[in-house]
């Protein structure tokens, strides 16, 4: 539970003994004004209530839901960073997580001191740091900066070490947020391949993220947050499909809401896809144009390009879009306001209901924003010569090709 507009922190001795005082003239307004209670509650919210489950070692759960249906509080309950304002938390063995990047870092440190820093946060001695010590900083893939203090690191060096030291140390749960999100795509399949060899291992992994297409490839159970509550829990399979029959919806949000990541140096204010900011757009069969529009503020000087993914309903990734890639124009922005943009010339889509997401990056080297499911997008589809539209599926294609 948390309160809504409220700052808790630790009290002084002197704000204890002037509570104290007030304590009788509490007591005196809640029985002259009976309204005091429903004030209270309406300042309050539960981030998690009545969340009850068991998961069996050897398991990769997969935590899915909505922003703001709970799950990075949960996994901040598991790692005992928030406690619980009811019920409680029963753990067998030691937890690792990686909530945020370079979480439990000190920035002064060097690469290599902050990798025994971490791990002794972890419970793990010196001699099992060193042990392990080569594999991560080769799995880090940042041998030549090991020596050098984390602040100098980019945001994608930051979590390629964070993620490496949680990883390899031998703790037998491991609780991963988002943060694979920010990593280059190769460095994903590393991560995703090591999750792989932890549960075979025997060990256990809790994975909050919006890709249903790794959800789907690594877990084989998973949990349906939706404010606060657990909606589904079991195989995974039926645990996306729920959760994408839950969330494919005509209510419109704005795309800015879908955020999941944000460099600290970065502040998105609008975007736009084909001069809407909601995140549904639908196309007719004679659109084949997609503008995208992005606006904000940069803090530091960076280098930026637009990426877009496509996906079907189910997470199948279907294709990619970046200039960076096609043509190596990249613009570096310098401190102050920018803009980027970019116009998608779209094959002939056979109908049905598609997904775009939407990165800033600096390619090859880090993410900046990471937009997953920012858009849905509804086709109307291509009329073919026997009459109607060709439907999209997943034996069939989404593309219709023509002749020359």
């Amino acid at each position: 539970m948390y309160r809504i507009g409220a700052r808790e922190g630790y009290k002084t001795l002197r704000e204890t003994i002037v509570e104290a005082a007030k304590a009788p003239f509490k007591k005196l307004y809640k029985l002259i004004n009976p309204a005091y209670e429903k004030e209270k509650k309406s300042e309050i919210i539960w981030a998690l209530k009545d969340v009850s489950f068991e998961v069996k070692q050897g398991d990769i759960i997969g935590i899915i839901g909505k922003n703001g249906a709970g799950k990075t509080t949960l996994l901040k309950i598991l790692s005992k960073i928030t406690e619980p304002t009811k019920g409680r938390v029963e753990i067998r063995g030691r937890v690792g997580s990686l909530l945020e990047v370079g979480t439990g870092f000190h920035p002064e440190l060097t690469g290599h001191e902050n990798i025994y820093l971490y791990g002794a946060i972890l419970g793990m001695d010196r001699w099992e740091i060193t042990r392990k010590f080569d594999e991560i900083v080769e799995f880090a893939g940042i041998e030549k900066f090991i020596d050098t203090p984390v602040k100098r690191y980019s945001s994608g060096m930051f979590m390629r070490l964070a993620f490496a030291v949680a990883a390899h140390l031998e703790t037998e749960i491991l609780l991963v947020d988002e943060v694979l999100a920010v990593g280059d795509t190769e460095f994903q399949k590393k991560c995703l391949g090591k999750m792989g060899d932890i549960s075979k291992e025997g060990r256990t992994v809790l994975f909050v993220s919006h890709n249903m297409g790794i959800i789907r490839r690594i877990c084989n159970n998973g949990i349906l947050l939706e404010s606060g509550h657990i909606l589904f829990q079991g195989d995974i399979s039926t645990c996306i499909d729920r959760y994408l029959n839950n969330s494919q919806t005509n209510q419109k949000q704005k795309i800015i809401n879908h955020i999941s990541w944000c460099s600290p140096d970065i502040e998105i204010l609008k975007i736009r896809v084909n001069d809407s900011e909601e995140d549904i757009i639908e196309l007719k069969n004679d659109q084949q144009l997609l503008y995208i529009s992005i606006s904000g503020k940069l803090y530091t000087s960076k280098r930026l390009n637009i990426e877009v993914r496509f996906f079907d309903n189910t997470g199948l990734p279907l294709a990619f879009f970046s200039p960076a890639h096609i043509n190596g124009d990249i613009k570096k922005y310098p401190v102050g306001e920018f803009e980027l943009s970019s116009k998608i010339r779209l094959p002939p889509i056979l109908k049905g209901e598609y997904y775009i997401s939407i990165d800033i990056t600096d390619p090859g080297f880090s993410y900046w924003v990471r937009i997953p499911n920012a858009v849905k997008i509804i086709c109307s589809g291509v009329t073919i010569a026997f009459g109607g539209e060709m439907e999209y599926r997943s034996g069939v294609g989404w593309i219709l090709l023509t002749n020359e």
